[in-house]
């Protein structure tokens, strides 16, 4: 199984994830709570009469789990005109949201390779007195909490508002720059005219999931926490795996958000667990048990799955139904440990592609399914795979399964998702995968893992507290090259971190010195996995996101990957940032630059 042991190390890439059965084993009793409930009603109702318009409105807990609208390119190009908005609730949290024209939340954008994307995006964000940042956490006075005097530069300005947004197009090789992926500079103000995002899907680009959300720094994880975020499929999946071709698709976006009721005890079908813990961020900790109080809420397809009871959304398809289902995992902090149960037995499912990138069939990787019960997905991250439904009269539950963050982690419970109920009159998914196609071509390029690399370069996160003799004080976040000082991100540093030549190919040892999760995102390429520390790892595919596992007391050496980063490719020069997908820790400091320069013609 790619070279390696199927274990945890591997549904997770290389992070200690919590195996025990006996957690996920009192995760079945949660099934005898759930019952089956119908849709009801796409739009909640705003409440008192007059009140403002509820411009981000999410179904209710247990509807049916609404297919996103598909927005696809016609001849070539796909234009749309997109708005983000915000709304207040009465419990105080803010709801964020891509809205079309009509109203219709954040649609899934379909595209081929050599397509054209032209996004005209407005910013009608409205000032929240609830959005604060802790400026002595991230160390620079360069975020504020209320818009710009004066208009600026959309592609120049940097600034960091409560207000401003942009957009990450993740796991794209577009170049960074303004109008296509940059991140850095690029801002969009509320007093902005409408901002066009415009560029061509690499003819190159793999086929498969992807996904746009805000990157601006100090307030990408209340954006994205509130659900700002949406899927971008590259169509062809059918041409690199033809197993898959004439299947029907799902898309299922997870997200979290804020605890609908904090306070709640936890269920009594939970087994006691330890008194709960709180880290800094003030999200519940992880109390090793796989149970309690989570850190996050989470929904599905904008469904919420709430705390304590965790009543699950719904799914319906055909008796024995054959799928291929794309899964987001678009939370701001929460890890999934994926699993679908008939009966309470976790089922096989076929992985086909992570992080947009097809299972590599050629050479020794004679397969391009992997067979697996349960899967791994990081902040960021996403997984293609088939599934088969149940019969009739057969209950299925599709849920996440505990995750160990470690002692300075979040804890991302055992919980159900959605249940899979088959019928004969299930509606017929929206998308189906064409029948007829043509193999992709073969790479240009050889293949990354027989290229040797350039250089070797050595990474590691850490944290500290702010104020050492305040152990309630707010916490750093770092990303550092070996033999440098830490220090947090500075977004006005006028030098890269990491300087490199577009075409070059380096190895990256990614250690984690803290005793917390971490998982490690670049933006404009992807990585191969090589090893998981020291031991080797043949893996058929590539990533942008990856665990990095949590450091122990009794360990004798960090815990680290080694990956190898792919700069080849034309589109990579320009600046552009690596950072932990933790969103918490990327604002708070947990980021780097790198400069990918024109290599030097030779005479």
């Amino acid at each position: 199984m790619f070279g390696f042991k199927l274990d945890c190390r591997y549904l997770f890439c290389c992070t200690r994830v919590r195996c025990s059965a006996l957690p996920f084993i009192a995760l079945l009793f949660f099934t005898s709570l759930y019952s089956l409930s119908g849709w009801a009603g796409s739009l909640p109702q705003t409440g008192t009469p007059g009140a403002p318009l509820d411009l981000c409105p999410r179904p209710q807990a247990g509807s049916a789990v609404p297919e996103p609208e598909d927005l696809r390119s016609q001849n070539g190009v796909l234009k749309l005109d997109l708005s983000i908005h915000n709304y207040r609730q009465q419990d105080g949290s803010t709801r964020y949201c891509y809205l079309l024209p009509d109203g219709t939340q954040s649609p899934t954008l379909r595209l081929h390779p050599g397509d054209l994307l032209i996004l005209r995006l407005k910013n009608d964000l409205v000032p929240d007195k609830s959005a604060t940042l802790d400026l002595q956490a991230l160390g620079k006075q360069t975020v504020c909490s209320v818009k710009p005097k004066k208009q600026i530069n959309a592609c120049t300005s940097g600034a960091m508002t409560t207000i401003s947004t942009n957009l990450h197009f993740h796991g794209l090789t577009v170049p960074p720059v303004c109008h296509q992926d940059d991140v850095l500079k690029t801002a969009i103000q509320p007093s902005d005219s409408a901002f066009e995002y415009r560029f061509k899907i690499p003819r190159n680009e793999p086929p498969g999931l992807y996904w746009y959300h805000p990157h601006i720094h100090g307030f990408s994880s209340k954006q994205v926490q509130g659900g700002a975020s949406g899927a971008l499929i590259i169509e062809g999946i059918e041409r690199a795996i033809p197993d898959v071709a004439g299947l029907p698709e799902r898309v299922l976006i997870i997200r979290d958000q804020d605890l609908l009721y904090p306070d709640a005890a936890p269920s009594k079908s939970e087994p006691v667990v330890p008194k709960m813990l709180m880290d800094r961020d003030g999200d519940a900790g992880n109390n090793g048990t796989g149970f309690g109080k989570p850190a996050k809420d989470l929904s599905i397809n904008f469904v919420p799955v709430p705390y304590p009871e965790y009543p699950p959304a719904s799914i319906t398809m055909k008796p024995d139904e054959r799928q291929l289902w794309r899964v987001l995992n678009a939370s701001s902090i929460t890890y999934l440990n994926l699993s679908l149960l008939f009966q309470h037995s976790p089922q096989q499912l076929g992985i086909i592609a992570i992080d947009g990138v097809p299972i590599k069939t050629d050479r020794e990787h004679t397969t391009a399914i992997e067979w697996v019960n349960h899967i791994g997905l990081p902040p960021g991250a996403r997984v293609e795979f088939i599934m088969n439904g149940p019969p009739v009269g057969v209950p299925g539950l599709f849920v996440t399964r505990t995750v160990d963050t470690g002692p300075s982690g979040e804890n991302d419970t055992n919980r159900a998702l959605a249940t899979v109920l088959a019928k004969e009159e299930a509606a017929t998914l929206q998308s189906t995968l064409p029948t007829s196609h043509d193999p992709l071509p073969p790479s240009a390029v050889a293949w990354l893992g027989d290229v040797t690399p350039t250089r070797v370069r050595k990474l590691y996160f850490s944290e500290k507290q702010a104020d050492p003799s305040d152990p309630n004080s707010a916490t750093e976040f770092y990303i550092t090259e070996d033999g440098k000082t830490p220090t947090l991100f500075d977004p006005q540093a006028g030098m890269p971190n990491i300087v490199t030549t577009q075409g070059d190919v380096e190895d990256w040892i990614i250690e984690n010195r803290s005793t917390e999760l971490h998982a490690f995102h670049i933006h404009q390429i992807h990585f191969l996995v090589m090893d998981w520390s020291g031991i080797p790892i043949d893996e058929p595919f590539l990533r942008d996101t990856v665990n990095i596992p949590y450091f122990k007391d009794n360990m004798l050496t960090y815990p680290s990957v080694r990956l190898r980063m792919d700069f080849r490719d034309p589109n990579t020069i320009g600046t552009f940032v690596y950072h932990c997908h933790l969103l918490e820790h990327e604002d708070g400091g947990m980021m780097g630059t790198v400069r990918v320069e024109r290599p030097t013609k030779k005479l």
